[in-house]
């Protein structure tokens, strides 16, 4: 073999390897990749789903990976992943069945006035569907992208499958971001638009709420859904199930397995199919990194609008509701409440607030997916 037939091989085998294909732009993408790594591992943000999603980000920024493509008519294995879970609607849906199946829809039952506080708090999806508007975006893109401010992730990724499946992965990355942040972001709007006297109000202990209430809640609220937004009963029919398994008391194998192994597994799914979809070819583009800043404008008008509508109401009830609870109408479940609680106590050590802030906090999941269904009835 002579020298240049040796050299062609070389340069052969090396065409064959993903360093004669590195790009600038891939370097970028494994920063980033490596930023939410990093919030997940160093930060505790949400490590569950910024972990997965950060090394799919990650994993799918090197050149020839066989893994979000198609090869002879056969998917790939993160595109077997999203095809299946995402394109098919099916890990949200599975997702809101463990949610369900883990939450007690108590406080909402014994306060129901805090419905209002979650439709409140769906303020900032219509300010930011205005805006993204007139930003250039298709109608069906301003939908998928206003539903962020509600701190929905599952909602966020159902919406936007149905309306603008090309900007699933910055539409995700940016609900789940901005969950994460919710103790960073929140805290300063609700200093900013309550008064000390505001902070320190005391509410009344919630009534006990039979096994009965429980149980019949769950139908009633299905059947409302179903009637009224059919598009998302998918979505809200399955947690509402997940709930019924839980207060039914006669499940619970299924219930067990709803929290824990089937919503751990689903969520692996999800988190890495997301981060596989942020390729830098999708990615570095202006819509993607405008809707990564428009999603904090967007989490920040939900907060604001959740805390006005407590105000509002308190001008008109005897018995007032602390604003600070207001925050929690966004759907960061449990997060937001937890936020509420440690606001409250930062000002009277003795104000327990956390139960009463559950109760907005469910309310933002119903209202969010009502707006997520009303906007798949107009676009899709």
């Amino acid at each position: 073999m002579t020298a240049n037939e040796v050299l062609d091989l070389l340069k052969g085998v090396f065409l064959t390897t993903g360093l004669s294909h590195l790009s600038f732009k891939l370097l970028v993408m494994w920063a980033v990749g490596a930023f939410f790594i990093y919030l997940a591992i160093a930060k505790r943000y949400e490590p569950l789903l910024l972990l997965p999603i950060g090394f799919g980000i990650f994993i799918v920024n090197f050149p020839l990976v066989p893994l979000m493509g198609w090869s002879h008519g056969h998917g790939e294995l993160l595109r077997i992943f999203y095809h299946y879970g995402l394109e098919w609607e099916v890990i949200p849906c599975i997702i809101f069945l463990g949610l369900g199946a883990m939450t007690d829809f108590g406080p909402l039952i014994a306060n129901p006035k805090t419905l209002l506080v979650g439709a409140g708090a769906q303020l900032g999806v219509f300010v930011t569907f205005t805006g993204t508007v007139l930003a250039g975006f298709t109608l069906k893109e301003a939908a998928s992208v206003s539903i962020i401010g509600g701190a929905d992730g599952p909602t966020t990724i159902y919406l936007t499958q149905h309306l603008a499946p090309q900007l699933l992965g910055p539409n995700a990355l940016a609900a789940y971001s901005y969950m994460a942040m919710v103790p960073l972001i929140q805290p300063a709007i609700m200093r900013l638009l309550t008064n000390d006297k505001e902070r320190k109000i005391k509410m009344k202990q919630l009534r006990p709420v039979s096994k009965q209430e429980k149980i019949i809640f769950p139908l009633v609220t299905a059947g409302i859904i179903a009637l009224l937004v059919p598009s998302v009963t998918p979505l809200m029919g399955m947690f509402m199930f997940g709930n019924l398994m839980r207060e039914s008391g006669v499940v619970g194998r299924l219930t067990e397995t709803a929290q824990e192994s089937l919503m751990n597994t689903v969520t692996i799914f999800l988190g890495i199919s997301v981060g596989a979809t942020m390729h830098a070819d999708n990615f570095l583009s202006w819509k993607p990194l405008f809707i990564f800043g428009l999603g904090l404008l967007d989490f920040a008008v939900c907060t604001v609008g959740g805390i006005l509508t407590v105000k509002l109401m308190n001008i008109f009830l005897k018995e007032k509701i602390n604003p600070l609870i207001g925050s929690a109408g966004v759907s960061a479940v449990p997060m937001a409440a937890r936020v509420s609680q440690l606001m409250g106590q930062k000002y009277d050590k003795t104000n327990y607030l956390l139960m009463h802030a559950m109760g907005p906090n469910l309310a933002g999941v119903i209202g969010s997916a009502a707006a997520a269904g009303m906007f798949i009835a107009m676009f899709d």
